[in-house]
């Protein structure tokens, strides 16, 4: 005869061979001394279940703290791409004064606000072309930068703790341009 499965209480799988006979050939009740070690038993692995969704519940909350600025950071990141383009283009003007001055201090402000938050620029130029940073946008030869490494950085990238915020827009150097172009 096939061996048969029945559930017990807690969900778990008895073979027809685990379970004890009385006499009269019906299954035997459990001593007190059975149903206190199972009982037991499930105490204790609900205590561990709880004590695991504690910790995997502290993890994510750590995790949502850590990342809480992410959002806002994304946000920011053109506004300060606008502050530099006002500045660079005030300086290509020949502007001086106050105002140019007032713009950097806001810049400086912003950037320190970021850096706070644990929002920090990926460094890029002359560093190897890694995707996980970078963004390539072209690719052309140079004389002074080997094969796959940054020849300019187009535009900034920012990384919080160990996420990016955003991947830096960079050209990449395909070696020494060739004799033959």
């Amino acid at each position: 005869m096939a061996e048969k499965e029945q559930p017990n209480e807690e969900g778990l799988d008895v073979t027809v061979e685990d379970i004890q006979l009385d006499d009269a050939g019906q299954p035997a009740e459990p001593t007190p001394e059975d149903q206190l070690a199972a009982a037991n038993d499930r105490i204790l692995r609900l205590q561990a279940e709880v004590q695991n969704q504690i910790s995997r519940g502290a993890r994510q909350l750590q995790e949502e703290r850590k990342y809480a600025a992410l959002p806002l950071a994304r946000d920011l990141l053109p506004v300060l791409d606008n502050v530099d383009r006002a500045i660079e283009s005030a300086e290509k003007e020949g502007q001086t004064g106050g105002l140019l001055e007032g713009i950097k201090l806001v810049r400086q402000q912003l950037v320190t606000t970021l850096t706070q938050h644990k929002c920090e620029p990926i460094e890029a130029a002359g560093q190897p072309f890694n995707p996980d940073f970078h963004e390539a946008i072209l690719q052309q030869p140079s004389d002074d930068a080997p094969a796959g490494s940054v020849v300019q950085d187009v535009q900034t990238g920012y990384k919080m703790h160990d996420r990016v915020v955003r991947a830096s827009q960079v050209i990449v150097s395909s070696g020494p341009a060739s004799a033959d172009a």
